[in-house]
């Protein structure tokens, strides 16, 4: 009989973490999180707040009083005390401004993915899921009981080979926008190409609602798949709509297929009433003004032209992301920190987020901004290049 292997001393247990982190510090992807007060002062180019709503009156004041009236929480899951009135009218007009049949709300857009791909794919579904694709959904596709082939980024004949002679239900699953380089997927073709072998299209639209489409409808409207009933969105509210939340759009009985089987529905606290309240407000400023979209698509535009004009190295923006890329993981932190210094802030995204391996500086553009903001974006970032 073997003798039990003596336990390490506790002290020494997690000892491996120190050597994780020394690896991650080498290869200069290191993270920090980095709390901003109430009242920064700096240019936010670094955020998804696409229509600059966050911080809008009313949507605020939406939030406040939802908090007065329901309470700060949703104080259970959907299925016992969290879902109010305020989640069921969200859901009413998401669905109608969005072109689909019915909505569920979620705490997030993480949860949301997660949702549609474990309940809607048992076993012995395929995914097609496109390499570029959100982490919630390649998370998504870990946890089905489905099988998951990857095809190359924006590449619908690759999905078409993937489904072929496939037996069984099937799914391909793509982003609307992709969160990196702000590019559209090829919706019409992707839904072509599931349509020909009998599968569904699960799009994850969080970068293109309030953005692209018509009136800020986003990704699957302007494609004209809004409402098909083989297809179904995945939206956030934490971007153009300002709040926090995530929903899925799509028939109704896929909705009621989520409702009773999605784990992240049955057992996730329900998504807080202010911010419920907030998506709704901001979705109705949306409603009655569209063309806040365009002014969205504008900037991200000015800023890409001008920041190519001065000789760095950006991709054509489809929405309101914009990517400028970087010699290297290190050289890409440094840049952003020198931004920062003087008063503009961008993300960093490096391997392993980016799904290529380029390092690169992400700017997300507003409805709200001004000129002189647009200046000074384009100068910070042209004059602290590497």
């Amino acid at each position: 009989m073997t003798a039990p292997r003596r336990p390490e001393r506790p002290e020494r247990v997690l000892d491996w973490l120190d050597e994780a982190a020394k690896r991650r510090a080498k290869a200069g992807l290191t993270r920090r999180l980095r709390p901003r007060p109430a009242d920064a002062r700096d240019l936010d180019l670094a955020g998804n707040d696409y229509l600059g709503l966050t911080r809008h009156p009313e949507v605020t004041a939406a939030a406040a009083e939802a908090a007065r009236r329901w309470g700060a929480g949703a104080t259970g899951s959907r299925l016992v005390t969290g879902t109010t009135e305020a989640h069921a009218l969200l859901e009413a007009e998401l669905a109608a401004f969005c072109g689909f049949e019915a909505a569920l709300v979620f705490s997030s857009g993480y949860a949301a993915n997660l949702a549609a791909l474990t309940a809607l794919a048992p076993a012995g579904t395929l995914l097609v899921s496109d390499a570029g694709n959100h982490a919630s959904l390649i998370d998504g596709c870990r946890l089905a009981r489905a099988a998951t082939t990857v095809v190359p980024h924006a590449a619908p004949e690759a999905v078409a080979d993937a489904l072929a002679g496939h037996e069984g239900p099937a799914w391909g699953v793509t982003d609307g926008v992709f969160s990196v380089d702000g590019d559209a997927a090829p919706l019409a073709a992707w839904a072509e190409a599931c349509r020909a072998h009998g599968a569904a299209l699960l799009v994850d639209d969080a970068h293109g609602l309030g953005v692209v489409g018509p009136g800020g409808r986003g990704a699957v409207a302007g494609a004209g798949l809004a409402g098909a009933p083989d297809v179904v969105a995945t939206v956030t509210l934490s971007k153009a709509l300002g709040s926090q939340g995530g929903a899925v759009l799509g028939p109704a009985r896929v909705i009621r297929q989520l409702v009773e089987t999605a784990r992240t529905m049955i057992f996730d606290t329900g998504l807080a009433p202010p911010a419920v309240a907030a998506a709704l407000a901001a979705l109705r400023l949306l409603r009655a003004e569209p063309a806040m979209a365009a002014r969205a698509l504008a900037a991200t535009r000015t800023l890409h032209d001008r920041l190519t004009a001065a000789g760095l190295t950006a991709r054509a923006p489809d929405a309101a992301v914009l990517s400028v890329r970087a010699p290297s993981p290190e050289t890409a932190v440094a840049w952003a920190e020198d931004c920062r210094e003087r008063g503009l802030r961008v993300g960093c995204f490096r391997p392993p987020s980016v799904p290529d391996g380029v390092s690169r500086l992400r700017l997300t553009a507003r409805a709200d901004l001004t000129p002189t903001q647009l200046d000074h974006a384009v100068t910070t970032v042209t004059a602290t290049r590497p």
